[in-house]
Formats: structure tokens, sequence, C-alpha cells
């Protein structure tokens, strides 16, 4: 049996529930999993085939100390799934700057950074936004992301401020299909598309996290959305064993919000083949040494 460790965290040391489908389906094609928190001082990570980096969900709060331990498995030519180039490029939300002079569709974006003077409603004015999000560059799970509007006032501006004390923050214009048709996540297994669901956010809210009460469904989105998140992959991850697209259907196009890389929910309880396309990719993996 070949050896992995699925990267959790300390807050929840177990194999999530979701993942947990692939289990025994890796078990038939000879893989066995042992879960770890990927910040544990005493494991042995040397002992693994790979490590493959699943609920690492406290990572964007320790970045730091993240990065160094993806450095000492390099350094201890530990494999890494997914790899360690696609893991750096996700690490920082400025990738979207890429995505954008690529030619793919990104939200409205101002790149805010330290010591900088800025008044928030000299931002939206300049901008033409009635809304906004905030959030840092390295940011997961909602972390750190909250609305402004042209009446925000001083505790807005102030929280702002503080912000960008601890490094780069971006404005995104609230993109109202969000609250009204939700965002789209489409997954992403083996380097082929494998499906998608729905998350609407709660009402008066704009985050779709279930935490925070979003709805999460399978959904068939448009055939030309898949075809441009399958674009969005071939361009900037064709080699990673999973990845999600989150994304706004805006008008004829996806927006792209997000490229989920390093530790998404890869939503397998909602398509019933997804484990076996999950499993598959990252046997393929290790046989190939990727």
């Amino acid at each position: 049996m070949a050896r992995i460790a699925f990267a959790t965290w300390r807050a929840q040391p177990e194999i999530t529930t979701d993942d947990r489908l692939a289990i025994e389906p890796l078990r038939d094609r000879g893989i066995d999993v042992e879960s770890i928190p990927w910040s544990s001082t005493a494991a042995e990570w040397t002992r693994f085939d790979a490590v493959v980096l699943r609920s690492c969900w406290d990572y964007h709060v320790r970045v730091r100390a993240f990065v160094d331990w993806l450095e000492n498995l390099e350094a201890s030519e530990v494999r890494v799934v997914n790899s360690l180039p696609i893991v750096r490029w996700n690490l920082d939300k400025r990738y979207l700057q890429e995505l954008g002079q690529c030619g793919f569709s990104i939200e409205p974006t101002v790149w805010l950074e330290p010591g900088g003077p800025l008044e928030l409603g000299v931002l939206l004015d300049r901008q033409g936004w009635d809304e906004a999000v905030i959030k840092p560059v390295v940011s997961a799970s909602a972390y750190g992301t909250w609305r402004v509007t042209r009446r925000s006032g001083a505790d807005d501006q102030l929280r702002l401020e503080r912000m960008l004390n601890r490094g780069v923050v971006m404005a995104q214009r609230l993109n109202p299909a969000i609250r009204t048709a939700g965002e789209w996540s489409f997954v992403f297994l083996g380097g082929e598309y494998s499906h998608a669901v729905l998350k609407t956010p709660a009402p008066n809210e704009f985050r779709v996290q279930e935490k925070l009460g979003g709805i999460v469904r399978a959904a068939e989105p448009p055939s030309q959305m898949v075809r441009e998140a399958e674009q969005v992959i071939a361009a900037i991850a064709g080699d990673a064993v999973y990845a999600r697209v989150d994304g706004v259907v805006d008008g004829t196009r996806l927006t792209v919000m997000e490229i989920e890389l390093i530790e998404p929910s890869l939503f397998l309880g909602f398509s019933p083949d997804s484990p076996i396309r999950f499993a598959n990719g990252l046997a393929a993996a290790l046989s190939s040494g990727a």
C-alpha cells in the first residue's frame, strides 16, 4: 500500500466528512490515508509517499509558519499535492492580476499598499462603486472580509487603516449578482472538470460560506461557463490534481472571483462519482511522480 497524509488543521485534525468519501476509493487503488495537522511538531512527513493539502484551514492566519513548513517538506524531498509552485502562486490573491492580464474577466479590484493615504469614500467615488468588499490579499473562508458602502463612517476607515498596517489589502466591487444569482464553484479533479455547485448567501449577507448561513446545492452550470473555467485552469494550473474556480455569471461571461488550489472544499458529496475521480487523480499523480 502507498501511504499518503491528508494535511488538516489543529482545530479539526480528522479528515473532513466530505474528504472521507474518497478514502475507500483510494484504498481500492492501493493508497492508505492518514490525517495529520500540518502544524504538528511530532509528524514524520518523510514516512509518506505524498502529503496532500486538504483542510489546512488556518494557513492564512499563520502564513509564515505554513510557508516554512512547505519549504521544510521541499528540503526533505517530500512530495506535496498540489505542487509547491502551484501553492506558492495561489497564496496571495494578487494572482488575480495575472488572470486579468491573460484576458480573463475578474472583478474590478483596487490593490491598497500599506502606508498610502486613502479614504474609503474617495475610493468608492473614484471607482463609481456603491459597495465594495475589503479583504487581505492572504485570506481564506471569508477571513477579514467585510463590506463597505458610501455611507461607511469613521469606524470602517479605522478598520481599513489597521488592516493596512498588517499588509496589502484588496478592495473589490461588490457584484450584485452574488446576492441574486449566487456564486458558482467549478471543481476540477485530475485536471478535468468534475462538477459544480451553486452557493447563495443568507438574507442580508454577501458572503456565501455555509458557516455564515450560505446555502450550497448541486447545479448544472451553463456550458459556456464550464468552458471558461476550463480555460482558466488550463492557463494557470493544468497539472493541479484538484482545483476550484469560483465565479459569478456576469452577462455572458464568467467573472472569476477566486482560484482555489491549496485546500479547497471539493464538494465531493454533491457528485456521486467525484470521490472516484479524486482518487483516480491522486493515484495518477503518485504513479507519475508529479
